[in-house]
């Protein structure tokens, strides 16, 4: 795996693509996109690492973003057409912090007509393209934290850590309902993804050089779920049914740091459930 700061104005499948021809591989990805402006922390699985993707993408994750004032567009931040622009009194600090606040904690959220979330087999951005209606889905988000961290004239600039799958374009939109003023996300920085933070990122241009750290699979699942060490690899890879002394329903199996294979709990055995060899 790789940690990479990604750029500003490249795709999250652009990042992955360049990477491609350093790595040497053709099986790549990572687990969780960035708009094209967004930059930050992207974790890039290659090889048998994207086996485990699924097990990744749940991560919490943690932005900084700037919010302007007087601007509204059709993609809920800088980079879309406004479709209004207005004058505006700006609302105290006190105003903006109790809106911010407000969103701890759990809520539904509507996803933005601009995200890739499917609808009847097309994205939902692809409605927009063709200017047709469609029902927005919503999902249950969780914010951990919210802090206002500047206060500007034009705008504001917060942090916030929520949960998988939170969309940070739609809830600055929610946000600014709540203080009754228009405005978009003007920068948007991911700094953190779970317990990986940006002082631990690679630049994509250093990497691209030749440059780089890499990050085993086991240095990032072991903090996440229970990993147990098995000395017989051979039964692991020939997906044998095995007993642990475990109550944990879901068990990584490794042996000198490396994962092998994805186990869960079946009555009183274990079944491989997806090998990472």
């Amino acid at each position: 795996m790789l940690f990479i700061n990604k750029p500003q104005g490249i795709s999250s499948f652009d990042v992955c693509f360049k990477l491609r021809k350093v790595l040497n591989t053709k099986k790549i990805g990572h687990t969780g996109t960035l708009d094209p402006n967004a930059t930050g922390v992207m974790i890039i699985l290659y090889d048998k690492a994207t086996k485990a993707n699924q097990f990744l993408v749940s991560d919490t994750k943690t932005y900084k973003c700037r919010v302007l004032f007087g601007i509204e567009t059709d993609t809920l931040d800088i980079d879309g057409n406004i479709i209004e622009h207005t004058d505006y009194i700006s609302p105290g600090i006190f105003t903006i912090i109790d809106a911010l606040e407000s969103f701890k904690g759990k809520s539904i959220q509507e996803v933005p007509i601009t995200s890739a979330v499917r609808v009847d087999g097309k994205r939902l951005y692809e409605y927009q393209r063709e200017n047709k209606e469609v029902e927005l889905p919503k999902r249950e988000i969780e914010v951990f934290n919210i802090d206002l961290i500047e206060n500007h004239d034009d705008g504001f600039t917060f942090t916030c850590k929520v949960s998988s799958g939170t969309y940070i374009r739609a809830l600055v939109r929610d946000i600014l309902n709540k203080i009754g003023i228009i405005g978009t996300v003007s920068k948007l920085e991911r700094i953190a993804i779970d317990n990986i933070s940006l002082d631990m990122c690679d630049d994509l241009n250093t990497v691209l050089n030749g440059y780089y750290q890499t990050h085993s699979l086991y240095e990032l699942l072991s903090t996440r779920y229970k990993t147990i060490n098995y000395d017989n690899i051979d039964d692991i890879k020939n997906g044998k049914a095995i007993k642990l002394d475990t109550n944990e329903n879901k068990v990584f199996i490794c042996k000198d740091n490396e994962v092998y294979a994805i186990y869960e709990k079946d009555n009183d055995v274990y079944k491989c459930v997806r090998g990472l060899w």
